[in-house]
């Protein structure tokens, strides 16, 4: 039996995190057809596709699925030692954006496991709502951050995909509440236009009775019976419960968790972060 080399590994991971072969051949640095290649060589030694195509692009099999965590950790894993071992301590300071709500639940391991691998970095983490992060991007004010999006754009990195649903406390039935009580996003927002938008996609009357900024202000009107809310799957808690079959509402989309950098040139602490960032969200699309 053929053992799976790590290069072939990397091109994988590249293509499936790009969702395109041309993609993922320009983050690796090699030309389509060479990933390709390498693509084909590693599906002859699984003796199964690891990509369908969908669309303009491709997304994993189920194969696939099942190989891309393991591809990722061992990556990051061969990257950590060789730095390790080639480079020594790496020194600098990286300027972090990171949402509050994935925020509270994986900051921690993040900033642990980076920490304890490179004391000699100076991490600076903003942890608030971020439609705002793409700007502070591309205006300097922040090295590297992680967001929300409806749709993933060029030089934004796919980390994991979380389908939104339309949640209730278990204790209030709002099913026919007329208007429905709605708690939102504040105006900024992109989730604020979903959320309208499945509403008026039914026709249903409805009226704003709670906005706030963050994931937690709208998730505790919800659990206090207030109101209604649009969130992520990842986001429901005990005592919420999905309500979206229940009551008229139009389509709501999946939201996209990216990882995406500054234009300021590459450095060894960044590349240490994104590795450690990658580590914590190691199952796209899960």
């Amino acid at each position: 039996m053929e053992n799976l080399d790590s290069d072939l590994l990397r091109t994988f991971v590249a293509v499936a995190r790009a969702g395109s072969v041309t993609e993922g051949a320009a983050r690796i640095h090699r030309s389509q057809s060479a990933t390709s290649i390498q693509v084909k060589r590693l599906e002859q030694i699984l003796g199964h596709p690891v990509f369908e195509r969908h669309g303009r692009g491709v997304v994993p099999t189920e194969v696939g699925k099942t190989l891309l965590p393991i591809a990722i950790d061992v990556a990051a894993r061969l990257d950590a030692t060789l730095q390790r071992i080639a480079k020594g301590p790496v020194e600098g300071k990286i300027r972090l954006g990171v949402p509050d709500d994935h925020g509270r639940e994986r900051l921690a391991r993040i900033v642990a496991d980076f920490s304890r691998a490179q004391p000699g970095v100076e991490l600076d983490v903003v942890c608030a709502m971020s439609a705002a992060f793409p700007e502070a991007l591309r205006k300097g004010a922040l090295d590297l951050a992680v967001y929300e999006v409806e749709a993933q754009a060029a030089g934004e990195e796919l980390l994991m995909e979380d389908p939104t649903c339309w949640v209730s406390s278990a204790t209030r039935d709002h099913a026919t509440a007329d208007p429905l009580p709605v708690a939102l996003f504040d105006n900024e927002c992109w989730w604020r236009d979903a959320a309208i938008a499945s509403l008026e996609a039914q026709g249903k009357p409805y009226r704003v009775v709670y906005s706030s900024q963050s994931v937690s202000g709208v998730i505790a009107a919800v659990e206090a019976g207030i109101a209604v809310g649009l969130l992520g799957r990842s986001s429901l808690a005990p005592g919420l419960v999905d309500i979206s079959n229940g009551v008229a509402f139009g389509p709501t989309p999946v939201s996209k968790l990216v990882l995406a950098k500054a234009t300021s040139p590459e450095n060894a602490a960044l590349e240490a972060m994104c590795t450690a960032i990658r580590a914590a969200f190691p199952a796209q699309g899960s």
